[in-house]
């Protein structure tokens, strides 16, 4: 009777044992089956799933602007768009409030700043490409204002978009803010020029390409003062940390530089005020 329990004991952990290994075994596949999938799902995004959803200011030429068919339109977009084409990726371009850029990077609405963004003094603040353009904020005055320095600018009123680097600029010029009547800040440059036309304001402080832009348009009725208020850089700007897309961004920029397409890109905007020597990735 023992003999006979001890024997079927013996096939019961037999059986056991048998029933264990073949479940782990299938464990194990399982798990090599879904580590296998995740890595070629990882591999898809990497590659050929990449969305740039690019924020920009609508009202910016020549990096953006709306263009007469109603699409958007600028550099910067322009070479986005040729960006993505090179690397596989979709492309998208949100038109955003210019001072609430950092909600729409933080929330994910966007998942780069390109668009004349302001390199310089802001180092630390987001994750950065390389620089690509040198830029100075100007002052533009109408022509025949009889204002000709930053001196003569004392009491009277100087516009600058809310939230942009002419803001920073005037701000750092301490003695020269304290001398204006007051500085007014608006959501965009097309209201600040329309105000500049009606004496509202007395001067526009703005990026060199707006400037450029407007006095374009306008066949001599503005000038922009010989002296600058600041001088500083360009680059695409990402949330901080988000080296990846960077990292991704930038060589594929730096080739871009390096192969002529930024140059050809750029020689389609000089009529919306694009400086081809301010381009200093291809110097």
């Amino acid at each position: 009777m023992k003999k006979t329990v001890s024997l079927l004991l013996a096939l019961v952990m037999i059986l056991g044992c048998a029933f264990a290994f073949t479940a782990c075994g299938n464990k194990e596949t399982a798990d090599e089956t879904t580590a296998a999938a995740d890595d070629a799902t990882a591999a898809d995004v990497s590659a050929d799933g990449q969305k740039l959803i690019v924020g920009f200011d609508a009202e910016f030429p020549p990096f953006g602007f709306v263009a007469e068919d109603g699409s958007y339109d600028g550099f910067d977009l322009a070479m986005a768009k040729e960006l993505c084409s090179r690397l596989g990726w979709e492309f998208e371009a949100v038109a955003i409030d210019w001072n609430s850029k950092d909600a729409e990077l933080s929330s994910g609405n966007i998942n780069c700043i390109w668009n004349g963004f302001t390199y310089t003094g802001r180092e630390d603040q987001y994750t950065w490409s390389d620089p690509y353009v040198d830029n100075s904020i100007v002052l533009v005055v109408k022509a025949d204002s009889g204002i000709t320095t930053l001196a003569d600018l004392e009491g009277k009123s100087v516009m600058a978009q809310a939230g942009s680097s002419a803001v920073d600029a005037i701000n750092d010029k301490e003695e020269f803010k304290a001398s204006l009547k007051e500085v007014v800040e608006l959501p965009d440059y097309n209201t600040g020029f329309m105000d500049l036309d009606s004496g509202s304001v007395d001067a526009v402080a703005a990026d060199l390409g707006v400037a450029t832009f407007n006095i374009n348009a306008k066949d001599g009725e503005y000038v922009i003062l010989e002296e600058p208020l600041s001088t500083e850089q360009y680059a695409v700007g990402f949330l901080l940390g988000n080296t990846e897309l960077r990292d991704a961004v930038n060589a594929e920029l730096l080739k871009m530089a390096e192969d002529g397409t930024m140059m050809s890109i750029a020689e389609n905007y000089v009529d919306d005020g694009l400086v081809l020597e301010s381009l200093c990735l291809v110097k």
